[in-house]
């Protein structure tokens, strides 16, 4: 990996925490609340809140641009989402959730020039990314840049986790994996167990199946692990989906990458010092 790319892979790793808060923090379950989600488990609120930039999408269109969510999952929850709240009425709570979330986690942090300078870097960021065919970067990128520090540092992060998403769907496409044979590759090489990736919704019976397509395709072995072909493959994957996400952070010259990755180590420690985010992710962060 050319030192470019792991650059923008760190970056990854460390804006994707801040990112994910949203996803457990109480103070977006309090919100989800109010607004009528059931809030037992995470899935209506973690559905309302990133499929909002795209309006009152149906379940189809969230079922392709999540992707590794099964469709039967995606439809238990999409549209019924938007006859709880609307898309504003739920982009509205998110900003409160995120906005409450950082302030307990930064507490006289999100006010520090630090916050700010790391907003402002960021911002350059976003507004060079093209967000062609990247639909969940773009319905995000669409959205009015928030004007307080640490607000608009989770509206960039966003922007950019979902650029990174977007363009990692189309290494996935080039190698012929299918929404549920990504997840069992991505098993296979130790991303995670499968058994969080159960979290996606297939159930045992698709997930064989998958797994013995790509145990025909000599991907994976019979236990369940990838072979030398299917980490090669997965190696294929993420180094097309870093190249497909370092356009952007072209924009900062390589001194103020290095010092925006070091403007976010703070948040970073804070949201994973949260305790709120699991260990084991099925994005890989830490294992990829």
């Amino acid at each position: 990996m050319s030192d470019e790319l792991g650059r923008v892979r760190q970056l990854w790793h460390l804006l994707e925490p801040v990112h994910a808060v949203l996803y457990y923090a109480p103070e977006a379950f309090e919100e989800a609340a109010a607004l009528g989600y059931a809030v037992d488990e995470r899935w209506p609120s973690y559905f309302a809140w990133r499929a909002a930039p795209l309006g009152d999408a149906g379940a189809d269109l969230v079922a392709e641009t999540f992707y590794s969510f099964s469709p039967r999952m995606v439809g238990v929850h999409v549209p019924a989402v938007w006859s709880v709240a609307s898309p504003d009425a739920v982009l509205a709570a998110r900003g409160r959730a995120v906005d409450r979330a950082y302030r307990k986690l930064l507490g006289e942090a999100v006010a520090a020039p630090g916050t700010a300078e790391a907003a402002a870097l960021l911002r350059r960021v976003v507004e060079a990314a093209d967000t062609a065919d990247r639909p969940l970067a773009a319905a995000n990128a669409a959205l009015p840049v928030p004007g307080e520090p640490h607000l608009a540092v989770w509206h960039a992060a966003t922007v950019l986790r979902e650029h990174r998403g977007d363009g990692h769907l189309a290494a996935l496409a080039h190698a012929e994996l299918d929404p549920v044979e990504a997840l069992v590759s991505f098993a296979a090489i130790g991303a995670a167990r499968p058994e969080v990736f159960g979290s996606r919704g297939w159930g045992d019976e698709k997930w064989r199946a998958a797994l013995e397509r790509l145990e025909k395709r000599g991907l994976v072995a019979g236990d369940g692990t990838a072979t030398e072909a299917g980490r090669a493959l997965r190696a294929e994957v993420e180094r097309r989906t870093d190249e497909a996400a370092a356009g952007p952070w072209r924009v900062l010259v390589p001194e103020e990458r290095e010092r925006l990755a070091e403007l976010l180590g703070p948040l970073w420690v804070a949201a994973i010092g949260s305790g709120l985010l699991p260990s084991e992710n099925t994005l890989g962060i830490g294992k990829v």
